[in-house]
Protein backbone atom coordinates (compact mmCIF):
# COMPACT_ATOMS: atom_id res chain seq x y z
CA UNK A 1 0.00 0.00 0.00
CA UNK A 2 2.69 2.32 0.94
CA UNK A 3 4.59 1.52 -1.54
CA UNK A 4 2.91 3.25 -4.29
CA UNK A 5 3.42 7.01 -2.23
CA UNK A 6 5.77 8.73 -4.56
CA UNK A 7 8.43 9.68 -2.22
CA UNK A 8 7.88 14.04 -3.13
CA UNK A 9 4.48 14.09 -1.59
CA UNK A 10 5.47 11.85 1.40
CA UNK A 11 8.23 14.22 2.10
CA UNK A 12 5.85 17.43 1.75
CA UNK A 13 2.98 15.39 4.02
CA UNK A 14 5.69 15.12 6.71
CA UNK A 15 7.59 18.30 6.78
CA UNK A 16 3.68 20.41 6.69
CA UNK A 17 2.62 18.17 9.80
CA UNK A 18 6.10 18.79 11.34
CA UNK A 19 5.22 22.64 10.75
CA UNK A 20 2.52 22.33 12.27
CA UNK A 21 3.21 19.93 15.23
CA UNK A 22 6.31 22.53 15.90
CA UNK A 23 3.64 25.61 16.19
CA UNK A 24 1.05 23.63 18.10
CA UNK A 25 4.19 22.95 20.85
CA UNK A 26 5.43 25.43 20.66
CA UNK A 27 2.22 27.87 20.78
CA UNK A 28 0.81 25.77 23.58
CA UNK A 29 4.59 26.33 25.34
CA UNK A 30 4.03 29.92 25.58
CA UNK A 31 0.65 30.31 26.89
CA UNK A 32 1.52 28.11 29.45
CA UNK A 33 4.48 29.83 30.12
CA UNK A 34 2.68 33.42 30.13
CA UNK A 35 0.14 31.81 32.55
CA UNK A 36 2.78 30.60 34.90
CA UNK A 37 4.84 34.12 34.97
CA UNK A 38 1.63 35.76 35.92
CA UNK A 39 0.12 33.78 38.31
CA UNK A 40 2.31 31.54 39.84
CA UNK A 41 6.10 32.82 39.71
CA UNK A 42 5.42 36.29 41.55
CA UNK A 43 5.14 38.64 38.91
CA UNK A 44 1.41 39.27 38.59
CA UNK A 45 1.86 42.52 36.00
CA UNK A 46 0.34 41.69 32.91
CA UNK A 47 1.12 45.56 30.79
CA UNK A 48 4.90 44.91 32.33
CA UNK A 49 5.02 41.61 30.83
CA UNK A 50 3.44 42.85 27.34
CA UNK A 51 5.73 45.76 27.81
CA UNK A 52 8.93 43.68 27.54
CA UNK A 53 8.01 41.28 25.05
CA UNK A 54 7.86 44.68 23.02
CA UNK A 55 10.82 46.00 23.82
CA UNK A 56 12.71 42.60 23.05
CA UNK A 57 10.82 42.02 19.90
CA UNK A 58 11.32 45.75 18.02
CA UNK A 59 15.36 45.26 19.26
CA UNK A 60 15.35 41.85 17.64
CA UNK A 61 13.32 43.13 14.59
CA UNK A 62 15.92 46.24 14.37
CA UNK A 63 18.74 43.86 14.63
CA UNK A 64 17.67 42.32 12.13
CA UNK A 65 16.17 44.61 9.53
CA UNK A 66 18.71 47.57 10.18
CA UNK A 67 21.86 45.70 11.23
CA UNK A 68 22.21 42.39 10.04
CA UNK A 69 20.07 43.55 6.98
CA UNK A 70 18.13 39.92 6.58
CA UNK A 71 15.35 41.65 5.20
CA UNK A 72 14.44 44.79 3.17
CA UNK A 73 12.67 47.81 5.17
CA UNK A 74 9.54 49.47 3.39
CA UNK A 75 11.14 52.79 3.78
CA UNK A 76 8.10 54.28 5.57
CA UNK A 77 7.64 57.87 5.88
CA UNK A 78 6.38 58.95 9.55
CA UNK A 79 2.84 59.93 7.51
CA UNK A 80 2.83 56.90 6.29
CA UNK A 81 3.86 54.82 9.58
CA UNK A 82 1.42 57.12 11.50
CA UNK A 83 -1.58 56.28 9.07
CA UNK A 84 -0.95 52.51 8.36
CA UNK A 85 0.95 50.50 11.56
CA UNK A 86 0.30 52.46 14.13
CA UNK A 87 -3.42 51.86 14.14
CA UNK A 88 -2.54 48.34 14.20
CA UNK A 89 0.15 48.84 16.81
CA UNK A 90 -2.28 50.25 19.33
CA UNK A 91 -4.95 47.50 19.12
CA UNK A 92 -2.12 45.36 19.43
CA UNK A 93 -1.44 46.38 22.66
CA UNK A 94 -5.16 46.59 23.79
CA UNK A 95 -5.38 42.68 22.31
CA UNK A 96 -2.27 41.47 24.21
CA UNK A 97 -2.09 43.60 27.44
CA UNK A 98 -6.08 42.59 28.27
CA UNK A 99 -5.34 38.99 27.38
CA UNK A 100 -2.37 38.59 28.92
CA UNK A 101 -4.26 40.43 32.16
CA UNK A 102 -7.18 37.47 32.51
CA UNK A 103 -4.92 34.76 33.00
CA UNK A 104 -4.97 36.27 36.25
CA UNK A 105 -8.46 35.55 37.19
CA UNK A 106 -9.49 32.67 34.33
CA UNK A 107 -8.25 29.62 33.50
CA UNK A 108 -6.29 28.92 30.21
CA UNK A 109 -9.18 25.90 29.26
CA UNK A 110 -11.58 28.16 29.40
CA UNK A 111 -9.49 31.41 27.72
CA UNK A 112 -9.19 29.10 24.87
CA UNK A 113 -12.60 28.12 24.73
CA UNK A 114 -13.72 31.73 24.92
CA UNK A 115 -11.18 31.91 21.81
CA UNK A 116 -13.85 29.73 19.44
CA UNK A 117 -15.40 33.66 19.19
CA UNK A 118 -13.06 34.68 16.98
CA UNK A 119 -14.10 33.48 13.69
CA UNK A 120 -16.80 35.55 14.32
CA UNK A 121 -15.68 38.59 15.69
CA UNK A 122 -13.32 38.81 12.53
CA UNK A 123 -16.35 38.57 10.19
CA UNK A 124 -18.17 41.01 11.99
CA UNK A 125 -15.54 43.06 12.05
CA UNK A 126 -14.87 42.66 8.12
CA UNK A 127 -18.81 43.13 7.87
CA UNK A 128 -18.71 46.36 9.68
CA UNK A 129 -15.30 47.42 7.99
CA UNK A 130 -17.10 46.44 4.22
CA UNK A 131 -14.57 43.71 4.00
CA UNK A 132 -16.86 40.93 4.15
CA UNK A 133 -20.03 40.47 2.70
CA UNK A 134 -23.11 39.62 4.99
CA UNK A 135 -24.57 35.94 4.80
CA UNK A 136 -27.60 34.65 6.65
CA UNK A 137 -25.72 31.32 6.69
CA UNK A 138 -22.56 32.64 8.11
CA UNK A 139 -24.09 34.11 10.85
CA UNK A 140 -26.26 31.19 12.08
CA UNK A 141 -22.86 29.69 12.07
CA UNK A 142 -21.41 32.54 14.28
CA UNK A 143 -24.32 32.17 17.00
CA UNK A 144 -23.79 28.45 17.41
CA UNK A 145 -19.83 29.30 18.48
CA UNK A 146 -21.61 31.97 20.45
CA UNK A 147 -24.53 29.71 21.99
CA UNK A 148 -21.06 27.00 22.77
CA UNK A 149 -19.40 29.77 24.41
CA UNK A 150 -22.37 30.76 26.44
CA UNK A 151 -22.74 27.17 27.87
CA UNK A 152 -19.08 27.01 28.19
CA UNK A 153 -19.01 30.03 30.72
CA UNK A 154 -22.33 28.36 32.52
CA UNK A 155 -20.59 25.15 33.27
CA UNK A 156 -17.15 27.25 34.53
CA UNK A 157 -16.43 26.50 38.37
CA UNK A 158 -13.87 29.65 39.10
CA UNK A 159 -15.68 32.29 36.47
CA UNK A 160 -14.51 35.85 37.27
CA UNK A 161 -16.69 38.77 35.44
CA UNK A 162 -14.01 40.81 35.32
CA UNK A 163 -11.74 38.46 33.62
CA UNK A 164 -13.92 37.14 31.21
CA UNK A 165 -14.87 41.21 30.60
CA UNK A 166 -11.25 41.59 29.81
CA UNK A 167 -11.00 38.28 27.59
CA UNK A 168 -13.99 39.38 25.33
CA UNK A 169 -12.34 42.93 24.97
CA UNK A 170 -9.01 41.21 24.20
CA UNK A 171 -10.71 39.30 21.54
CA UNK A 172 -12.52 41.95 20.03
CA UNK A 173 -9.33 43.89 19.89
CA UNK A 174 -7.60 41.37 17.88
CA UNK A 175 -10.78 41.01 15.64
CA UNK A 176 -10.06 44.72 14.57
CA UNK A 177 -6.50 44.55 14.10
CA UNK A 178 -6.74 41.13 12.08
CA UNK A 179 -9.61 43.22 9.80
CA UNK A 180 -7.24 46.39 9.58
CA UNK A 181 -4.53 44.78 8.48
CA UNK A 182 -6.14 42.95 5.84
CA UNK A 183 -7.03 47.13 4.55
CA UNK A 184 -4.17 49.15 5.89
CA UNK A 185 -1.11 46.84 4.84
CA UNK A 186 -2.13 43.90 2.65
CA UNK A 187 -4.66 45.70 0.07
CA UNK A 188 -1.62 48.34 0.06
CA UNK A 189 0.77 45.44 -1.30
CA UNK A 190 2.83 45.96 1.97
CA UNK A 191 2.93 42.11 3.05
CA UNK A 192 4.78 41.37 6.09
CA UNK A 193 7.07 38.96 6.82
CA UNK A 194 7.93 38.20 10.97
CA UNK A 195 11.00 39.90 10.95
CA UNK A 196 9.58 43.01 9.21
CA UNK A 197 6.45 42.93 11.24
CA UNK A 198 8.36 43.22 14.50
CA UNK A 199 10.62 45.88 13.22
CA UNK A 200 7.40 48.05 11.83
CA UNK A 201 4.47 46.86 14.35
CA UNK A 202 6.59 45.91 17.73
CA UNK A 203 7.19 49.88 18.27
CA UNK A 204 4.15 51.24 17.93
CA UNK A 205 2.83 48.26 20.16
CA UNK A 206 5.35 49.20 22.63
CA UNK A 207 4.71 53.38 22.32
CA UNK A 208 0.99 52.29 23.06
CA UNK A 209 1.45 49.76 25.97
CA UNK A 210 3.14 52.88 27.47
CA UNK A 211 0.23 54.99 28.55
CA UNK A 212 -1.54 51.87 30.54
CA UNK A 213 2.00 50.88 31.96
CA UNK A 214 2.30 54.84 33.57
CA UNK A 215 -0.88 55.29 33.85
CA UNK A 216 -2.39 51.96 36.03
CA UNK A 217 0.56 49.76 36.40
CA UNK A 218 3.68 51.59 37.81
CA UNK A 219 2.36 52.69 40.68
CA UNK A 220 1.23 49.31 41.51
CA UNK A 221 5.05 47.82 40.79
CA UNK A 222 6.30 51.14 43.44
CA UNK A 223 3.42 50.38 46.32
CA UNK A 224 4.22 46.49 45.87
CA UNK A 225 7.36 44.67 47.37
CA UNK A 226 6.09 41.19 47.20
CA UNK A 227 6.64 40.33 43.34
CA UNK A 228 9.77 38.74 41.91
CA UNK A 229 12.00 39.50 39.14
CA UNK A 230 13.91 37.04 37.48
CA UNK A 231 15.94 38.52 34.06
CA UNK A 232 16.61 34.85 33.24
CA UNK A 233 13.41 33.85 32.76
CA UNK A 234 11.81 37.01 31.52
CA UNK A 235 14.78 36.46 28.66
CA UNK A 236 13.22 32.96 27.98
CA UNK A 237 9.61 34.38 28.26
CA UNK A 238 10.51 36.71 25.13
CA UNK A 239 12.32 34.21 23.37
CA UNK A 240 9.82 31.66 23.08
CA UNK A 241 7.28 34.62 21.91
CA UNK A 242 9.34 35.33 19.17
CA UNK A 243 10.03 31.95 17.87
CA UNK A 244 6.32 31.62 18.04
CA UNK A 245 6.42 34.53 15.58
CA UNK A 246 8.37 32.60 13.27
CA UNK A 247 6.40 29.43 13.69
CA UNK A 248 3.55 31.25 12.77
CA UNK A 249 5.20 32.45 9.54
CA UNK A 250 6.57 28.92 8.76
CA UNK A 251 3.10 26.85 9.10
CA UNK A 252 1.12 29.62 6.76
CA UNK A 253 3.84 29.67 4.24
CA UNK A 254 4.23 26.23 3.91
CA UNK A 255 0.77 25.26 4.51
CA UNK A 256 -2.45 27.52 4.47
CA UNK A 257 -4.29 29.58 7.27
CA UNK A 258 -7.08 26.89 7.03
CA UNK A 259 -4.14 24.41 8.42
CA UNK A 260 -3.28 26.53 11.33
CA UNK A 261 -6.99 27.18 11.77
CA UNK A 262 -8.10 23.50 12.17
CA UNK A 263 -4.42 23.24 14.02
CA UNK A 264 -6.01 25.43 16.44
CA UNK A 265 -8.86 23.93 17.19
CA UNK A 266 -6.64 20.64 17.75
CA UNK A 267 -4.19 22.46 20.20
CA UNK A 268 -7.21 24.20 22.16
CA UNK A 269 -7.90 20.29 23.30
CA UNK A 270 -4.57 20.09 24.14
CA UNK A 271 -4.40 23.31 26.34
CA UNK A 272 -7.23 22.22 27.63
CA UNK A 273 -5.59 18.94 29.08
CA UNK A 274 -2.41 20.68 30.19
CA UNK A 275 -4.57 22.89 32.15
CA UNK A 276 -6.42 20.48 34.34
CA UNK A 277 -3.34 18.09 34.46
CA UNK A 278 -0.55 20.72 35.25
CA UNK A 279 -3.07 23.54 37.10
CA UNK A 280 -4.89 21.50 38.29
CA UNK A 281 -8.04 23.88 36.88
CA UNK A 282 -11.10 22.13 36.60
CA UNK A 283 -13.12 21.06 33.62
CA UNK A 284 -16.79 20.19 34.14
CA UNK A 285 -19.03 18.30 31.45
CA UNK A 286 -20.83 21.08 31.15
CA UNK A 287 -17.66 22.76 30.19
CA UNK A 288 -16.99 20.19 27.26
CA UNK A 289 -20.15 20.09 25.68
CA UNK A 290 -20.47 23.88 25.04
CA UNK A 291 -16.95 23.08 23.61
CA UNK A 292 -18.03 20.95 21.41
CA UNK A 293 -20.81 23.33 19.97
CA UNK A 294 -17.45 25.61 19.41
CA UNK A 295 -15.59 23.49 17.82
CA UNK A 296 -18.57 22.48 15.42
CA UNK A 297 -19.45 25.70 14.32
CA UNK A 298 -15.36 26.36 13.57
CA UNK A 299 -15.22 23.20 11.35
CA UNK A 300 -18.47 24.57 9.86
CA UNK A 301 -16.64 28.31 9.11
CA UNK A 302 -13.22 26.80 7.96
CA UNK A 303 -15.41 24.32 5.51
CA UNK A 304 -17.70 27.11 4.24
CA UNK A 305 -14.58 29.45 3.61
CA UNK A 306 -12.79 26.75 1.76
CA UNK A 307 -15.94 25.89 -0.33
CA UNK A 308 -16.08 29.81 -0.99
CA UNK A 309 -12.62 30.26 -2.06
CA UNK A 310 -13.16 27.25 -4.18
CA UNK A 311 -15.93 28.93 -6.23
CA UNK A 312 -14.07 31.69 -6.96
CA UNK A 313 -11.06 30.28 -8.10
CA UNK A 314 -13.07 27.89 -10.14
CA UNK A 315 -15.00 30.54 -11.58
CA UNK A 316 -11.85 32.80 -12.48
CA UNK A 317 -10.42 29.94 -13.95
CA UNK A 318 -13.54 29.58 -16.17
CA UNK A 319 -13.68 32.99 -17.23
CA UNK A 320 -9.94 32.91 -17.98
CA UNK A 321 -10.59 29.57 -20.34
CA UNK A 322 -13.60 31.13 -22.10
CA UNK A 323 -11.50 34.32 -23.05
CA UNK A 324 -9.21 31.76 -24.11
CA UNK A 325 -11.52 29.97 -26.20
CA UNK A 326 -13.37 32.55 -28.18
CA UNK A 327 -12.72 36.10 -29.63
CA UNK A 328 -12.98 38.97 -27.57
CA UNK A 329 -15.50 41.05 -29.96
CA UNK A 330 -15.78 41.52 -33.88
CA UNK A 331 -13.90 44.00 -33.94
CA UNK A 332 -10.84 41.64 -33.59
CA UNK A 333 -12.27 39.43 -35.98
CA UNK A 334 -12.00 42.74 -38.52
CA UNK A 335 -9.01 43.97 -37.52
CA UNK A 336 -7.23 40.49 -38.51
CA UNK A 337 -9.17 40.45 -41.84
CA UNK A 338 -8.00 43.48 -42.14
CA UNK A 339 -4.15 43.28 -41.88
CA UNK A 340 -4.25 40.29 -44.30
CA UNK A 341 -5.53 42.17 -47.04
CA UNK A 342 -2.86 44.77 -46.13
CA UNK A 343 -0.28 41.93 -46.42
CA UNK A 344 -1.52 40.81 -49.81
CA UNK A 345 -1.68 44.33 -50.93
CA UNK A 346 1.52 45.31 -49.95
CA UNK A 347 2.85 41.83 -51.66
CA UNK A 348 1.50 42.98 -54.99
CA UNK A 349 2.82 46.08 -54.93
CA UNK A 350 6.08 44.95 -54.24
CA UNK A 351 5.91 42.58 -57.00
CA UNK A 352 4.70 45.07 -59.75
CA UNK A 353 7.77 47.14 -58.62
CA UNK A 354 9.85 44.26 -58.92
CA UNK A 355 8.69 44.16 -62.57
CA UNK A 356 8.60 47.68 -63.45
CA UNK A 357 12.49 47.75 -62.04
CA UNK A 358 13.30 44.45 -64.66
CA UNK A 359 11.10 46.00 -67.26
CA UNK A 360 13.44 49.67 -66.84
CA UNK A 361 17.27 47.29 -66.62
CA UNK A 362 15.71 45.31 -70.11
CA UNK A 363 14.96 49.20 -71.55
CA UNK A 364 18.51 50.74 -70.39
CA UNK A 365 20.29 47.70 -71.51
CA UNK A 366 18.40 47.89 -75.55
CA UNK A 367 19.41 51.47 -75.74
CA UNK A 368 23.17 51.36 -74.46
CA UNK A 369 23.45 48.58 -77.49
CA UNK A 370 21.83 50.52 -79.87
CA UNK A 371 23.94 53.71 -78.73
CA UNK A 372 27.20 51.11 -78.84
CA UNK A 373 26.11 50.34 -82.46
CA UNK A 374 24.86 53.28 -83.96
CA UNK A 375 24.60 57.28 -83.80
CA UNK A 376 23.54 58.79 -80.85
CA UNK A 377 20.05 58.81 -80.37
CA UNK A 378 18.15 62.78 -80.32
CA UNK A 379 15.94 63.61 -77.78
CA UNK A 380 13.17 63.09 -80.34
CA UNK A 381 14.69 59.68 -81.14
CA UNK A 382 14.42 58.82 -77.29
CA UNK A 383 11.33 56.82 -76.20
CA UNK A 384 9.17 58.73 -74.20
CA UNK A 385 7.24 57.29 -71.31
CA UNK A 386 4.07 55.94 -73.52
CA UNK A 387 6.35 54.50 -75.72
CA UNK A 388 7.72 52.22 -72.91
CA UNK A 389 6.50 48.89 -72.24
CA UNK A 390 3.98 48.16 -69.97
CA UNK A 391 4.62 48.20 -66.45
CA UNK A 392 7.91 50.80 -66.81
CA UNK A 393 6.42 53.95 -66.13
CA UNK A 394 7.64 55.69 -62.86
CA UNK A 395 5.49 55.44 -59.83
Amino acid sequence: MFSNLNPKVVKEVVRAYSYVVLWMSISCAVIMFNKWVLAYSGFPFPISLTLWHMIFCSAVGFICVRVLKLVKSHNMSVREYCNRVLPIGILYAGSLWLSNSSYLYLSVSFIQMTKSLMPGLVYASGVMLATEKYSNGVTMNMLLIAFGVVICAIGEMNLVVKGLIQQLAALGFEALRLTMVQILINSKGLNMNPFQSLYYVSPACMLSLLVPFFGVELQMLRNRTDWVFSPSVMIANAMTAFILNLAVFLLIGKTSALTMNIAGVIKDWMLIFFSWSVFKAPVTALNLLGYLFCCSGVVVYNHMKLQAIKAKVASQGGGKDEEKGKPSNGNTEKHVERSKEDILSEIRRLQSEMSSLEDRVQTSAKIMNAASNGPPMTEEQTPGPDEMPPGSKDR
